[in-house]
């Protein structure tokens, strides 16, 4: 008996990324995890939004989230970018102006 791979799909009713908006998002993930900074990530659907959640160590709390509710896309946007604490850094209606959120931080623990 032969197994074909199994490529997880939404489940219908489930909100999720496009290719093109995965492609920005992981963009700016490989960016990061090149200069050390992230080191793992997950996706979930969700009935009402889709979280990107990014992790600077595995078994960690999201350091970030980038989420996607389309209902707001008609009010504060559908866009937000999230960080470890709740608060929201960034929100808006196109994801790549939202993503530069994370170009002119230097993210770095200050002692």
């Amino acid at each position: 008996m032969s197994m074909t791979p199994h490529e997880a799909q939404p489940q219908s009713g489930t909100v999720f990324f496009e290719r093109r908006e995965l492609d920005l998002i992981l963009r700016v993930y490989g960016r990061m995890v090149a200069q050390g900074e992230w080191r793992d990530y997950a996706m979930v659907g969700h009935k009402d939004f889709a979280e990107f959640a990014v992790f600077r160590r595995s078994g960690d709390a999201p350091f970030y989230r980038i989420e996607k509710r389309p209902a707001l896309q008609a009010r504060q946007g559908q866009w937000a970018i999230i960080g470890e604490g709740g608060q929201i850094l960034k929100r808006g209606r196109d994801l790549a102006q939202a993503l530069r959120v994370f170009d002119g931080r230097k993210f770095q623990v200050i002692d």
